[in-house]
């Protein structure tokens, strides 16, 4: 007999798309599942119960085992380093991580950026051979140059809309984001079946673009 399957699965528009790629792979995910408030919902038709949780921390759980998979985000992964393994990439909710700022921005004498990521941005910046001070913010970063607490932002560009309203541009992009497989190191031992049957139907999904039943 099967064991059922512990998914970490982010709120927001990760989730959406997520769950619509496994309907495509032919798991019985019901629709209203995308609107419920519960944050732990046993599927028994597919075999799992999603954990639904706030993206940060999706790897996390999954790391410490109280679920035996998860979808993250690639930008989550970089940032959090957990001791998960990267199974498959979904190649869903694509984006970019990108340095950001005014377009009449030139190099100062203090150079400070404020971002999401600071052990991303951190990095980045070393490897430009760039001395910067990085100071973290959980939100509207994209206000921090408006303001003058820094110049320059590190963060996720998906269609650019924002940035254009708020007349900041794209100075470089960083990496490619999308959100990827990820499983718990014991879990790939011991439900390994389990898991591999998850991959072999998403992956056929996502490589022919064929809906199974």
């Amino acid at each position: 007999m099967a064991e059922t399957l512990k998914v970490a699965m982010p709120k927001g528009r990760i989730y959406k798309k997520a769950s619509a790629l496994f309907r495509q792979a032919g798991l019985p995910i019901p629709l209203d599942v995308d609107e419920t408030r519960k944050l732990v919902i046993p599927l028994p038709e597919a075999g799992m119960e999603f954990i639904l949780a706030k993206p940060v921390d999706v790897p996390t759980y999954v790391e410490y085992g109280v679920a035996d998979i998860g979808i993250v985000g690639k930008d989550v992964l970089i940032e959090e380093d957990k001791d998960v393994y990267e199974l498959l990439d979904l190649g869903i909710a694509r984006c970019r991580m990108s340095v950001i700022g005014l377009p009449d921005w030139t190099p100062g004498i203090r150079q400070r950026v404020a971002t999401k990521y600071p052990n991303t941005a951190s990095r980045y910046f070393r490897e430009q051979g760039q001395q910067v001070e990085v100071v973290k913010l959980n939100g509207s970063i994209e206000l921090a140059p408006l303001i003058g607490l820094a110049d320059r932002i590190v963060d996720m560009v998906e269609t650019g809309q924002t940035l254009r309203e708020n007349g900041l541009v794209e100075m470089n992009s960083i990496f490619e984001i999308t959100s990827r497989l990820v499983a718990n190191r014991v879990s790939y031992r011991m439900k390994n079946s389990e898991i591999q049957a998850l991959c072999d139907r998403l992956q056929k999904v996502i490589y022919t673009g064929e809906v199974l039943k």
